[in-house]
């Protein structure tokens, strides 16, 4: 070989070997939602709180299902291994081993309530079976591919694989046959009571029917006044169709109603390896609508094209934050509990703004540009999830506000724990109030004076007409109240689903009644401040200093004889009464006077982990790791918050340590993985415990970046020996909302054992009343 050729074959082998390494770069760069694992929290909890607290298997299921969904979708689609929409009866189980269709959910994710609204589709071949315990499908794990915007998996018994993915309001599929002969696609709204509607039209190769909404809470069993409504449409013609009803085919019938498991079903003859197509569109609104938001949504996109925007949208918002470390593992965590923080609220309305109005669905409403939203998981979702939406997604969250104030302006009350666009009062406090502070407080949205006029009226007044009150409008026995400045025993709140729990309602309404103090403060209304501001003070009615510990109280004013801190009691909402005395998330100093001061509280809150009672798998508890910043002893809400972290997250399928409720779970991870959390939302401060990741960059408003350094945090240095904020030495135990959304430099010094004299001081400790 000549000079010549040796180096032109040397220069191609070169140029060949450059090519390859490029595309094998490209080929292994993650993606951020790579890391996303929706298959996390879809089975019994592993985590050691939640074997030692939780009663039952409701409680220690996190009750999330592996979602294919936009952030905040209309409707979510998934495999379906439960075929019912029962309470506390999540449509997918990773310890089932048979799917019996891929369901248009409506199941608040991590929830204990029920789905509502959904229907079925599922592809079989051979003989027609229908129902949904005769045509479930044996799978295998390692067949499923689960990622937030595709879902594949094959049936076995009928060699079939199934791909499917979504828009807001759509799900696509595609139904691929490894055999050919004969085939059926089923279809099905799954009402459990027994109505409902399908019917067929072969020429346009579509499948229409609605699914009606039942309440349960307030109103049990009463429709709520919509439905779910679907539009299937088939690639493939075919003239063999019919309607069942249990396990009577009507061949060649288009239509049935009001039966007991109804469905419809198209048959076909495939050949081996074809492939039929099904687009779904819902709506809560009508049939009609649910036509136009597919027709809106996919008309000029197929499978893949939809495929692929939905992984952008998901990798569009997963990379607004950035994080960098060495433990592939806690990616897999914190980018699969950002997925889960975003499945909730849900959007309610058409593509066209069109939606029906809150609580009957009497009127048709609009909301133009912008989405109106339902599913409110309350009680849960203001503590972290809400404040999440309010640094990363504000704008949304302003929308989330809005809808709660057109649901009052609907409804003429402000809702409690608004699900299925109903009054509910599910679960205890105000929350609501606590939710908009927050947005408030951080400048996101603005209150008008009518607005600002219903969160009075939900804290000052209970409605005068009883079946109001019954139905879930107002605060649970505000009454007594504020006659006593604590809700006494006598007051059994029957007309709740939650009842009694007078001593954690109390509680939390001081909370609310401090966030609403907030906004009449800022809005320069000083009588109404001073009177909410010394109602924030009411959790020291129930507080009994001989116990260190909240406790029962009479109207009389004696406390119960009946008690043991570390027993759950009728007065307490799902806990103890030891593990609820730590929810002042507005005057941690208050009940740190309580407690004797600074020694007195240190000790308690010492015996209280000592004695293994936090329960992260609850949510009242979440504040309670950071609360070692106002006392002086920071280092410990540092180790504390890191042993959560590595023993109540995992990647196991067993991986979150309680009901996920709408993301606050996963929510409470993102804050404590970014080294801050929201302990008292309204007040824009973040307590800080230390990042757990090397580098972090958040991606805020307005082109601001805030970059988080904090060499060795993913390697296990997780105490804090030093921070600098924009090169200038940071003592405090805590962030300012406004300072972070200006974005900047956050350096963090970490080691492996605590420095014990970082933000000791008391000039150094988060926000509390008595300060």
């Amino acid at each position: 070989m000549d000079l010549h050729r040796l180096l032109k074959y040397k220069l191609t082998a070169i140029i060949v070997l450059l090519v390859l390494l490029s595309c094998s770069v490209k080929r292994t760069e993650s993606k951020y939602v790579d890391f996303v694992n929706p298959l996390i929290g879809t089975a019994p909890s592993t985590t050691i709180s939640a074997l030692q607290h939780g009663e039952d298997e409701k409680e220690n299921n996190a009750q999330v299902v592996p979602y294919v969904t936009v952030p905040f979708g209309m409707t979510n689609w998934t495999a379906q291994t439960k075929a019912t929409e029962t309470k506390c009866v999540a449509p997918y189980y990773y310890t089932d081993t048979k799917i019996s269709g891929f369901r248009g959910s409506h199941w608040l994710s991590g929830s204990c309530v029920q789905d509502y609204g959904s229907m079925t589709i599922m592809p079989v071949t051979g003989k027609l079976k229908c129902q949904a315990d005769e045509r479930a499908s044996k799978f295998f794990h390692d067949t499923e591919e689960t990622t937030p915007y595709s879902y594949r998996v094959n049936l076995a018994d009928y060699k079939i694989d199934v791909n499917m993915t979504a828009t807001k309001r759509c799900g696509l599929f595609r139904f691929t046959f490894e055999n050919s002969g004969e085939a059926h696609i089923i279809v099905n709204p799954n009402s459990d009571e027994g109505e409902g509607f399908i019917q067929i039209n072969a020429d346009k190769n579509e499948i229409s029917g609605y699914n009606p909404v039942h309440k349960i809470y307030q109103g049990s069993g009463e429709r709520a006044g919509f439905s779910g409504y679907f539009v299937v449409k088939l690639s493939k013609n075919s003239e063999n169709f019919g309607v069942y009803q249990e396990k009577k085919i009507l061949n060649g019938h288009t239509q049935i109603a009001n039966q007991e498991n109804i469905g419809a079903y198209i048959s076909f003859v495939v050949e081996k390896g074809e492939t039929i197509e099904a687009k779904i569109g819902t709506s809560f609104t009508s049939i009609e609508q649910a036509r136009k938001n597919l027709e809106t949504e996919t008309r000029i996109v197929d499978f893949d094209e939809a495929k692929e925007n939905l992984k952008d949208i998901w990798e569009n918002l997963l990379s607004k934050v950035k994080v960098e470390g060495t433990n592939k593992d806690d990616k897999v965590k914190f980018y699969t509990a950002m997925y889960h923080s975003y499945l909730h609220p849900r959007t309610f309305n058409d593509a066209d703004g069109t939606y029906l109005s809150f609580n009957g669905g009497k009127e048709v409403m609009n909301s133009g540009n912008e989405n109106y939203f339902t599913d409110f998981s309350m009680w849960d979702i203001y503590r972290s999830s809400l404040p999440l939406f309010n640094m990363l997604t504000p704008k949304t969250n302003g929308q989330m506000m809005k809808s709660l104030f057109a649901m009052a302006e609907q409804g003429e009350w402000m809702p409690i724990f608004p699900c299925w666009n109903s009054y509910t009062s599910a679960m205890i406090g105000d929350h609501a109030i606590a939710a908009i502070a927050d947005a408030y407080m951080k400048d996101n949205i603005e209150i008008s004076d009518k607005e600002y006029g219903y969160l009075l009226k939900n804290a000052f007044k209970t409605p005068a007409n009883h079946a109001d009150y019954v139905n879930g409008k107002g605060r649970r026995g505000l009454t007594s109240y504020l006659k006593y400045g604590y809700v006494p025993l006598e007051d059994e709140v029957k007309e709740s689903f939650h009842k009694g729990e007078q001593v954690s309602r109390t509680l939390e309404y001081a909370f609310d009644d401090f966030a609403l103090s907030q906004i009449a403060a800022k809005r320069g209304d000083t009588l109404h401040a001073g009177l909410l501001k010394k109602r924030a003070l009411n959790y020291q009615n129930v507080y009994s200093v001989t116990d260190s510990c909240v406790r029962g109280r009479y109207a009389d004013g004696t406390f119960t004889q009946d008690f043991d801190k570390f027993i759950r009691k009728s007065y307490i909402t799902e806990g103890t009464p030891y593990q609820y005395t730590w929810y002042v998330p507005q005057d941690i100093k208050g009940l740190m006077n309580l407690m004797g001061g600074e020694d007195g509280f240190n000790t308690n809150l010492d015996r209280f982990h000592a004695a293994n009672q936090y329960w992260h798998g609850n949510e009242p508890g979440h504040q309670i790791p950071f609360l070692y910043n106002y006392s002086g002893q920071p280092w410990k809400t540092q180790g504390l918050v890191s042993q959560i972290m590595k023993t109540e997250y995992s990647n196991a399928v067993g991986g979150l340590s309680g009901n996920d409720d709408a993301g606050q779970m996963s929510a409470w991870y993102v804050f404590a993985a970014l080294g801050f959390y929201p302990v008292a939302p309204s007040v824009p401060q973040y307590v800080i415990s230390g990042p757990h990741f090397d580098k972090i960059t958040l991606s805020l408003e307005k082109g601001k970046k805030l970059i988080i350094n904090a060499k060795g945090a993913s390697s296990g240095a997780n105490y804090i020996q030093k921070i600098s904020f924009n090169g200038e030495a940071y003592d405090k135990t805590y962030l300012d909302h406004f300072s972070i959304m200006k974005g900047g430099t956050l350096d963090f010094e970490m080691g492996n054992q605590p420095n014990k004299s970082w933000g000791t001081a008391k000039e150094s400790r988060p926000f509390s009343l008595s300060n």
